[in-house]
C-alpha cells in the first residue's frame, strides 16, 4: 500500500490546501505530514525547531512519511524540506509525487509573516529565494510531475491535479 497521490512543494505552494480538496474528489483521506508530527508531539513545528532543533524535526519527519508511505492510501502532503533527506527522496519512488511549484512572490504573499513557519522566520521573501533555490533541484528530482501555481485559482490547481492523476491511472 502507498499514498494515492504525494504533495511536495515550497510554503506556501498549496500542499495543504489543493491536498485536501484532491483528496475530497477523490474520495479518499487525507494527511498532512507537519500535523501528524504536531498531533503525535502534542506541540507545534515552531516549538519542536525552538525547542528541540531542526535536525531532531527532520528525524521525525523522515519516520513519519517513512511510515505513511507504507501504510496509507490517500492524499499526502510533505512539508516543504522534507525533500533535503535523501533518504526520503529515495523512499517517495513508491508514490506519483506532484510537485507544486510556486514563484517567491506569491508563496511569501501565501505565507505572510511565516511565523508559523520556523524555516521562515525574519525576512520571508528573501529566505524563500534562498529555499526555492536550494530544493528546487530536488523538487524536480522526486516529481512524477510538476504544476505551477502562481496566479491561478485553488480550483484551476484542483483540476489540474485531477487531470494528470486520471491520465496516470
Amino acid at each position: 500500500m502507498s499514498p494515492r497521490l504525494v504533495f511536495v512543494g515550497a510554503p506556501g505552494s498549496g500542499k495543504t490546501t489543493i491536498g485536501k480538496q484532491v483528496a475530497e474528489k477523490l474520495g479518499v483521506e487525507f494527511i498532512d505530514v507537519d500535523n501528524e508530527i504536531e498531533m503525535d508531539e502534542k506541540t507545534t513545528i515552531s516549538e519542536i525547531f525552538v525547542q528541540k532543533g531542526e535536525a531532531y524535526f527532520r528525524q521525525l519527519e523522515r519516520a513519519k512519511i517513512s511510515d505513511l508511505l507504507n501504510s496509507f492510501n490517500g492524499v499526502l502532503s510533505l512539508g516543504g524540506g522534507s525533500v533535503l533527506d535523501e533518504t526520503t527522496r529515495q523512499a517517495l519512488a513508491i508514490a506519483p509525487v506532484v510537485w507544486l511549484k510556486v514563484s517567491s512572490g506569491d508563496a511569501s504573499s501565501r505565507v505572510g509573516l511565516g511565523l508559523s513557519r520556523p524555516v521562515l522566520m525574519g525576512n520571508v521573501r528573501s529566505t524563500l529565494v534562498k529555499l526555492l533555490e536550494e530544493r528546487t533541484p530536488l523538487y524536480e528530482e522526486v516529481a512524477d510531475w510538476e504544476i505551477d501555481t502562481s496566479k491561478k485559482s485553488i480550483e484551476e490547481v484542483v483540476q489540474e491535479v485531477l487531470l494528470q492523476t486520471s491520465e496516470v491511472n
